[in-house]
């Protein structure tokens, strides 16, 4: 249900849509729909949004805000965010109330993945 006030949806530049469909399928089980060449909505991921075509790229050392995933298997998800393409740029480290790692998506985007167990 929509709520006001409340987050609904987050969109992030993509250099390559496809590559970026492949990625986030295939490591986190996202599922996509196509709006054109230049738009593609993802959905199964916690929050819907969207990726748009540009050559600009999310990072925190830009300022750009971090989306951050959860996984109860860090390391395996790490391992599956390499297997997949993705580049990791902070291996796993512990931090007050968890352990994260962060990583690049094909398109040089930041993400990182949390867990609450050690």
């Amino acid at each position: 249900m929509t709520t006001n006030g409340k987050i609904n949806y987050i969109e992030l530049p993509a250099r390559d849509i496809e590559a970026t469909k492949r990625f986030f399928s295939s490591a986190f089980g996202w599922g996509f729909v196509d709006y054109g060449p230049e738009y593609v909505s993802f959905q199964d991921a916690g929050l819907d949004g969207g990726f748009y075509k540009s050559d600009l790229v999310a990072s925190t050392k830009t300022g750009s805000a971090l989306v951050v995933l959860y996984s109860a298997e860090l390391e395996k998800t790490q391992e599956v965010v390499e297997e997949c393409g993705g580049e990791i740029i902070k291996p796993i480290f512990s931090f007050p109330g968890g352990r994260r790692f962060h990583f690049a998506d094909p398109n040089g985007n930041e993400f990182a993945v949390w867990s609450d167990i050690s």
